[in-house]
């Protein structure tokens, strides 16, 4: 099982915004020779109309790649290592030569938990020799010891070394294993915790939070038979992700949208979170908000009013 978790988390290729999420090239050609942000920013703001994108930058922009030429989706953030986009980047590690996003985080945190597990188990059978070892040597020290329990010095040796490396690689592990179970129950990645995403109304660390139950099994899956198996049962398509509700009044019960396939934008109902985790407006919806902000070149928001944020269809 480590065996298998570390090669999949190695050879699993990460995930990239798909060719929707690309600016057309007559747009490309616009926004390259466009010299004003202002500009820049209009078009992006047409191009992203119909895409699911609910987190901004700092200044409250679309996310764009210059690199890789792409608007980047919810959580997609640009790997200079691999020089590529990466959907739902946590980081970069240099022990599996590859980055840890969307398309192997599962395999990535199973990879840890077999590593401590495997570590624990070294260090505890090498524990009674360790131990015997270390008695001989006090003995040996007094000069009481015989000379046919005497220990082998290059025995002695290897079992100080694997004692020893499988105690420090079993603290660190725990160390990250536990801070990225941490981060799993939070739904967040580690760019995140340190860089909390920014939506149309701010930062917000746990906007993407929807409680540990739900947030467990966005990484692992709903069927828990596969959840100890390194094979991809993430929910979701990288692309879009289900969002906690922000509400200015504390008081307010959360709710959320519930568009139906059969209804317009003035038809939508609001119904509890519990109810609907994987549903986007239709592209109408986001189309005239974002044509609003284009036309208003403005990026406030009423205090008085319900943030809401969508998810899309997995």
């Amino acid at each position: 099982m480590f065996v298998w978790s570390y090669w999949k988390t190695i050879f699993t290729k990460p995930s990239n915004p798909s060719k929707e999420f690309c600016l057309p090239k007559a747009e490309k050609e616009r926004y390259e020779k466009e010299e004003r942000p202002e500009s820049q920013q209009e078009i992006l703001w047409r191009a992203a109309s119909n895409l699911p994108l609910y987190t901004r930058t700092g200044a409250g922009a679309i996310r764009y790649c210059d690199r890789c030429q792409v608007i980047k989706p919810d959580r997609c953030h640009h790997c200079s290592a691999c020089d590529m986009c990466v959907l739902k980047m946590d980081h970069h590690c240099p022990w599996v030569n590859n980055c840890v996003g969307f398309s192997n985080y599962k395999f990535f945190i199973l990879f840890l938990a077999y590593s401590l597990v495997y570590c624990l188990f070294i260090a505890a059978t090498v524990l009674q020799y360790f131990i015997k070892f270390w008695t001989l040597c006090r003995r040996k020290s007094a000069e009481n010891c015989p000379k046919n329990e005497l220990p082998d010095t290059h025995a002695k040796f290897h079992v100080l070394f694997l004692f020893f490396v499988a105690a420090m690689f079993c603290i660190s592990i725990l160390s990250l294993f536990s801070y990225h179970l941490w981060l799993v129950g939070k739904n967040r990645s580690t760019i995140e915790a340190f860089r909390a995403p920014v939506f149309r109304t701010g930062s917000d660390k746990n906007g993407f939070s929807l409680g540990f139950k739900k947030n467990i099994v966005q990484v692992f899956g709903d069927q828990k038979k596969y959840w100890l198996l390194p094979v991809f049962t993430s929910q979701g398509d990288g692309l879009s992700f289900p969002a906690r509700l922000v509400n200015t009044d504390v008081e307010q019960p959360t709710v959320t949208l519930q568009p139906e396939a059969n209804k317009s934008a003035t038809d939508i109902s609001t119904s509890p979170l519990s109810e609907s985790q994987n549903r986007l407006l239709n592209n109408e919806v986001d189309a005239n908000n974002i044509g609003g902000h284009v036309e208003n070149q403005t990026l406030k928001s009423a205090e008085s009013e319900t943030i809401i944020y969508f998810d899309k269809e997995s």
